[in-house]
């Protein structure tokens, strides 16, 4: 992948979409990506009894089951559930210290239900594959990021005197992005099932919001990888059925960096990813995040249909410095307070 076509996907010009898609993949993602996005579908259908056991509030549910806890748009999100786990770092062997200021990074990894869990059986190894493909994939999308890790100096007037400190932001490739994100122990991926509209949500297409499915936000990540979405609808049995969207208004949804609206088709086949807050603040601006959103669309007849996708948030280890000011742990804290309204 070439230092332009970096440029042009993430970086600041107006024209820049924030997403850049990967091809040729080899034959054994299709199977992958569609065994998983059908548990996501399975696993939302288990009695909520069952969904709880998997819950994990010391995390802010960052691990395991998450519904409704996440406020968006100004209220508690009950639009889509998430299964949440590191499907690299198992047992994250930072300090004691770090472990308790971040559970949300560091926590207990419940990474899929029980083996034995009837209806999900496999989940947690299908989970795992797709998991550390992306992440293959992403960090070697990383390298083609690193030019625009250049040297930022920060000048810092003390009395008369002024200070040259120079971040080496990824030009010291002990600290290379690549390296950062490959050594990460705070890989997450989120496993989403975007429920069905409710009958009565259902509004005419002129008035339904863009982001009437998941509201518009950024990343907090460095590279988020993203795998194109499924729709499902019940079959027999607990079985879903595979179908086209219902609704071409329905989908993701990306404003460009001149501010333009743009809905973004990712082919079953690829992958997307994006940027996020982290690598904006790291490289000074030069890689900007994405704002994104879902919709849901305006077919009235989708009241019992469900989309289902993916997402690998791939970021540094907290005490990662992003700025001279504020480290990833710092910076993330701010952001789970602000989505979960938990103060530390």
């Amino acid at each position: 992948m070439t230092h332009w076509v970096v440029e042009q996907a993430f970086g600041s010009h107006p024209k820049s979409l924030g997403i850049i898609i990967v091809r040729d993949l080899p034959a054994s993602y299709a199977s992958q990506r569609e065994k998983l996005l059908k548990f996501a579908y399975k696993f939302a259908k288990l009695d909520e009894s069952i969904r709880e056991k998997y819950t994990n509030p010391a995390s802010n549910y960052s691990f395991g089951w998450s519904h409704g806890k996440e406020i968006m748009n100004g209220k508690p999100d009950v639009l889509k559930g998430s299964y949440y786990a590191n499907p690299i770092v198992d047992a994250p062997t930072v300090s004691q210290k770090e472990k308790d200021a971040h559970p949300e990074y560091y926590g207990n990894n419940i990474s899929g239900p029980d083996p034995d869990q009837k209806g999900v059986e496999g989940f947690k190894n299908a989970f795992k594959d797709l998991g550390q493909f992306v992440f293959r994939v992403g960090c070697e999308l990383a390298v083609a990021c690193q030019p625009f890790g250049t040297v930022i100096l920060s000048l810092t007037s003390i009395g008369s005197s002024c200070v040259v400190t120079a971040l080496a932001h990824f030009s010291d490739t002990s600290i290379s992005l690549p390296n950062l994100i490959s050594t990460s122990q705070t890989t997450k991926a989120r496993l989403l099932h975007y429920f069905p509209p409710a009958s009565g949500d259902a509004e005419p297409s002129g008035d339904e919001p863009v982001d009437s499915w998941c509201g518009f936000h950024l990343d907090h990540s460095m590279l988020t990888g993203l795998c194109s979405a499924m729709y499902l609808q019940e079959g027999d049995g607990f079985e879903p059925v595979v179908i086209p969207s219902p609704s071409a208004a329905s989908g993701l949804y990306i404003r460009t960096r001149g501010g333009d609206l743009i809905k973004v088709s990712i082919p079953p086949d690829c992958l997307a990813f994006q940027t996020g807050e982290a690598l904006e603040i790291a490289t000074g601006g030069k890689l900007r995040a994405t704002p994104h959103c879902v919709r849901v669309g305006d077919n009235l007849n989708a009241q019992n249909i469900s989309r289902e996708t993916f997402a690998l948030f791939m970021q540094p280890n907290t005490d990662q410095h992003l700025s001279l000011s504020e480290t990833f742990g710092q910076f993330s804290q701010k952001v789970f307070q602000e989505h979960y309204k938990k103060s530390r």
